[in-house]
């Protein structure tokens, strides 16, 4: 573990916050006109997905954690957390759902992710920025509505329920942003 100052801070780090791990998820340098500088952060921690703000004078320090991203597979549900096999020596690791955040109707079994892993626990998911799940319910579009930005829901194979242009039908194959739920681009 290094220490660190908030000058050095960045989202995405982790940190040891009130001795529990925690991920910067954002950050805001503020230097008021009268009175010293902070710096405001969202930190989730790792052991219960909670998010919390945190205001830290300007030049404070905290330590640095060391956090390993391993290759695994999605394999199952198993009451509130997931399970996931390292690919490399097949060790299991459960994580809950609420280090998951809102990425669990993105998951698809066997499909790799890259996990998150603090000492030998896994503490999260490093989402990608982009899935490819195929629709497995779509209306058709009505005939003559062409208007630009007309949009319909559909249902993909993990049960999502997202927003498309008119012209995605029943087994295509579509990009989504994970972190907004947004539709991206046919495949």
């Amino acid at each position: 573990m290094s220490t660190i100052t908030t000058a050095q801070f960045k989202k995405g780090m982790f940190i040891e916050f009130k001795d529990v791990p925690h991920l910067i998820t954002d950050m805001q340098f503020v230097n008021p006109g009268k009175g010293s500088a902070f710096v405001r952060t969202k930190l989730r921690s790792l052991k219960t997905g909670k998010v919390q703000e945190f205001t830290f004078k300007s030049g404070e320090s905290a330590e640095e954690l060391p956090i390993n991203t391993r290759e695994m597979q999605y394999l199952y549900k198993e009451s509130d957390s997931y399970v996931f096999m390292d690919n490399f020596s097949y060790e299991q690791y459960n994580i809950s759902e609420g280090l998951l955040e809102g990425f669990i109707k993105y998951l698809k079994p066997n499909d790799a992710y890259q996990v998150l892993v603090y000492g030998e626990e896994a503490v999260g998911i490093r989402f990608p920025k982009k899935v490819w799940l195929k629709v497995t319910e779509a209306e058709e579009g009505a005939k003559g509505n062409t208007a630009s930005g007309a949009t319909k829901t559909v249902v993909v194979e993990t049960g999502a329920v997202i927003t498309v242009p008119l012209f995605i039908k029943f087994g295509d194959v579509i990009g989504i942003d994970p972190e907004t739920g947004t539709y991206l681009e046919r495949g």
